[in-house]
């Protein structure tokens, strides 16, 4: 299989998972299970792609991942596709926390990586040129 079953059914699955997405989408960072979010980072990178792009089947194929939310699927084009508009995936990034203590299941934060603004192109300093006159 080329995903988690996450031990839910098809319908279950995808609803939490566009759920976990939209969550961090609106909030920049979850706290959940690894596998939960190994799994969710997917969907998160590919909505943001999703945003780069633009265009409308792009909209409409994040609004129907995403059950309709027009405010987080906004966010997604306005925002995160500007903020990200350098970066080739990996939007994403897992900072482990420890283990769970009811089932000890490895929790983690799920957040979205932070797009540093490219400094303004510095001009070259002019090298000051020493002439060496025998005056």
């Amino acid at each position: 299989m080329a995903y988690r079953k996450l031990g839910r059914d098809n319908k279950h699955r995808r609803s939490m998972l566009a759920t976990l997405t939209k969550q961090i989408i609106d909030n920049e960072n979850i706290t959940t299970t690894e596998t939960r979010a190994k799994e969710v980072r997917k969907f998160v990178d590919k909505m943001i792609t999703y945003g780069k792009r633009g265009d409308l089947i792009s909209r409409r194929k994040a609004l129907a991942f995403l059950h309709n939310d027009k405010k987080i699927v906004e966010k997604i084009f306005n925002d995160l596709a500007v903020r990200y508009k350098n970066r080739n995936g990996g939007y994403t990034q897992i900072l482990k926390l420890g283990e769970r203590r009811g089932d000890d299941a490895l929790m983690v934060i799920l957040k979205l990586v932070e797009e540093t603004k490219p400094e303004e192109e510095k001009k070259p300093k002019k090298k000051s040129s020493k002439k060496n006159s025998a005056e």
